[in-house]
């Protein structure tokens, strides 16, 4: 199955020029079965890399865009009277899909917000007191906007935690520029072919929850996380959920590394996109401060 892990890298590399990082972070979380919330400014690529990861895994996909005027029945859905039949029916909301991509989240009001959250926590939707099922695989995909732009709703905490991974995709490097004016080159993931079906990607799922995680480097992770409890500097400490949510991303990061186990690389790798923002830290300000928690901590041998 790796050699697929790979080749799924490549094609989304062929719409998302010079990010083969992100492009594995966000597989990471995806395979981790979390949720991805991406910080960035307008017209970085993220559409184009819900798009392009919807379209290789085979997953039926919807985009919702956020607004300060959108309501939770926008997302989950509505009953609505039947005339005819004289009872009401449930009308499903843009959440039943596989790949959502919630589009500028912190645009909406903190009770829309909380819908989606919810929805994303309990893999399910509640309406007038009667619960549907979300499809499997359910990954969300959310962007925010930078804070400092006017208009937006702050995610609390709490709610930021919901999300396994936090990643920024940032600007291309020149070369990845200069390719797309020169070429004329669109980011065109309608032309990507399918992959993997669903019972493959299940395949993967299982394949990373046995990954071997050895006991020194359980207590690497347990050391980074004592640190951020224990270190004045940090407003926020990480939780025994960050610990979980690091150990999984690790298991995942090292899998598409092509291992069937666990270094303390693979924990340094994922560190930052699983902490960051569950430590109260800005995407750019908060580097060094993330690289001076790795830089304390020793690595075990």
């Amino acid at each position: 199955m790796q050699h697929l892990v790979t080749t799924i890298i490549d094609d989304l590399s062929t719409v998302i020029f010079g990010k083969q990082q992100q492009i594995k972070l966000a597989l990471t979380c995806l395979f981790s079965e979390g949720h991805l919330l991406i910080e960035d400014l307008p017209g970085m690529g993220k559409t184009t890399l819900s798009h392009a990861l919807a379209a290789v895994l085979g997953l039926s996909y919807q985009r919702i865009q956020f607004t300060s005027d959108l309501l939770p029945a926008d997302i989950i859905g509505t009953n609505i009277f039947n005339n005819k039949e004289h009872s009401f029916s449930f009308h499903k909301g843009p959440i039943f899909s596989q790949v959502v991509l919630a589009d500028e989240i912190n645009r909406a009001g903190p009770k829309t917000q909380s819908a989606l959250l919810e929805a994303m926590e309990e893999q399910q939707v509640t309406v007038d007191g009667e619960k549907y099922p979300l499809p499997t695989p359910f990954f969300v995909i959310a962007t925010q906007n930078p804070l400092y732009q006017a208009g937006t709703y702050p995610l609390p905490e709490s709610q930021l935690d919901r999300f396994l991974m936090r990643i920024s995709l940032g600007f291309p490097p020149k070369n990845a520029e200069k390719r797309l004016l020169l070429n004329n080159q669109k980011r065109d993931y309608s032309q990507l072919p399918q992959r993997i079906n669903q019972q493959q990607l299940k395949q993967i799922q299982q394949a990373i929850a046995n990954v071997t995680l050895s006991a020194p480097v359980v207590d690497y992770i347990i050391e980074l996380v004592t640190y951020t409890r224990e270190a004045q500097s940090l407003a926020a400490s990480l939780s025994p959920r960050a610990s979980m949510a690091l150990a999984k991303s690790a298991r995942a990061w090292a899998y598409i590394e092509g291992r069937d186990f666990v270094l303390p690389e693979d924990v340094q790798a994922v560190f930052s996109s699983v902490c960051q923002h569950r430590l109260g830290l800005h995407s750019e300000s908060g580097k060094n401060q993330i690289a001076d928690i790795l830089k304390h901590v020793l690595v075990p041998v």
